[in-house]
């Protein structure tokens, strides 16, 4: 169900908006950069940096609401990042490649307890399997969530079990690919309240595309960023 205060941008498909270029300009984060330890020890000591992405243009009029993702990087020895697919029907993101995650309730004691809750919920990831490294800055959707990005290292073999009415699939991508700026597709869109820019990260699985765009490449752009070397 469309929300009775949105449709300030019509309904469009990312896939058909052109990109106008990729960013293969910029370094990658090295792959030294990217395994466990070295992971930890970005968080315990994080540098003086600046997230690149913040707040997207608001396309729904309510009030904001807090909500958090599971950022999980999953420690093969290739490291990859765990995504779901999200249903169709659902009432926001629907379709889209997502973290798992969704809106705090007032029983969840901070932001990590959500992500955790919601991980469990959507995809069945028991919190045994997830050693929580700590959060990136705040990233606002146009739907208007706060979200708290929580970064964690997730064990692999972790079994799941995932929520039908909310993920079509669940699948990894590596942490290498996402951490490649030449993989960090451009896009802007001129709408009724002005352009809209956004950054696609499009990954081939196989057969299929996972087409990653939004929030969910905002904020791993942010991470790109994060970890880079000073």
């Amino acid at each position: 169900m469309v929300h009775k205060s949105m449709l300030k941008i019509p309904p469009f498909d990312p896939r058909q908006v052109p990109f106008e270029m990729a960013d293969g300009h910029l370094p990658s984060v090295p792959d030294t950069h990217l395994h466990p330890k070295a992971l930890a020890l970005r968080f315990q000591a994080p540098p003086d940096w600046e997230p690149e992405f913040r707040v997207e243009p608001r396309f729904i009029d309510r009030q904001p609401s807090a909500a958090s993702v599971l950022v999980g990087l999953v420690t093969h020895a290739r490291p990859t990042v765990l995504l779901t697919l999200r249903t169709a029907g659902l009432s926001s993101h629907a379709g889209q490649v997502a973290f798992p995650g969704g809106k705090s309730d007032a029983e969840d004691q901070d932001a990590v307890a959500t992500a955790l809750r919601e991980a469990q919920e959507e995809v069945g990831l028991h919190p045994r399997h997830v050693h929580v490294l700590g959060s990136l800055p705040h990233y606002t959707t146009g739907s208007g969530f706060v979200v708290t990005p929580v970064v964690a290292l997730l064990e692999p073999g972790y079994a799941i079990a995932p929520n039908a009415g909310e993920v079509d699939a669940v699948f990894e991508v590596p942490l290498d690919f996402l951490m490649n700026p030449a993989h960090h597709r451009r896009h802007t869109l001129q709408t009724p309240i002005g352009p809209r820019h956004w950054i696609s990260m499009p990954y081939q699985d196989g057969a299929q595309e996972r087409y990653i765009w939004g929030a969910t490449a905002g904020m791993l752009r942010n991470l790109y960023r994060f970890l880079l070397p000073a």
